[in-house]
Formats: C-alpha cells, structure tokens, sequence
C-alpha cells in the first residue's frame, strides 16, 4: 500500500471509523495506528491471517462507501484549501495596505482592522 492509500485510510478512519463494527475497527487501528502484518494481528486476535486480510478489505471498502455516501473528507479538504487561499489573500492585502498602496481607499484603518480579525479566526481555525 503507498503512503497516500495509507494516508487517504488513515484520514477515511478518523472520519468514519466509529462506523465501523468493533473487529474492524480493532483490525484497523492494530494494522494502520500499531504497524503491525496481518500474521501480527491473526495471532493477537487468534484468527486466521485470512480472517484478517478480509476484516481489513471490508473495513477499508467500508469507508470508501461511506465517503461516496457523506463526502465528509473530500468537504474537509476544500475548507482546508479555501481557508488556505482566503489566508493568503487577506495577507496580500494587509501586507498592500501596510506598503502605502492602499491609501487612496476610505477607512483603511477600519479595514485593516477587518482583514486582521478575520485573518485571526482563520489561523485560529487552523489550529
């Protein structure tokens, strides 16, 4: 498995694997979180290394759907990268305005008080 399959399981996880059934999310978190093979996990849980191989498949095919269905990582990640834009706008026009360019504009100084608070609820939501 490559580290972005791993990576995309991992972020799956964390927004559905209160979803899954108690083995799989055991199975999960031995296999993704612990590191350890499928032989590691069969013989911690006293299965087959096929009982495990197909706990994983389903589990992973489990989230898969419930992403098709809910969407939630894929509305996570452009929030991710709109608040990113919305950041680096609001610094440009901080960083213009703090320059000289942006005096001819009416109330600079109520703007860029705007600009500087609402860039602060966005580092703050970055956090």
């Amino acid at each position: 498995m490559k580290i972005d399959e791993i990576t995309k399981q991992s972020l799956l996880y964390d927004y559905y694997g209160a979803l899954l059934t108690e083995r799989q999310r055991e199975v999960m978190e031995l296999y993704h979180d612990e590191n350890l093979s499928l032989t590691e996990i069969a013989e911690e849980m006293e299965i087959s290394r096929q009982g495990v191989h197909d706990t994983l498949k389903k589990a992973e095919r489990a989230l898969e759907h419930y992403e098709q269905k809910l969407g939630l990582v894929e509305k996570f990640r452009k929030t991710s990268n709109s608040i990113a834009e919305i950041d680096q706008r609001i610094d440009a026009l901080i960083e213009g305005m703090q320059s000289g360019r942006g005096k001819g504009f009416q109330g600079t100084d109520v703007l860029r008080g705007e600009l500087a608070e609402i860039k602060a609820i966005i580092d703050e939501i970055e956090q």
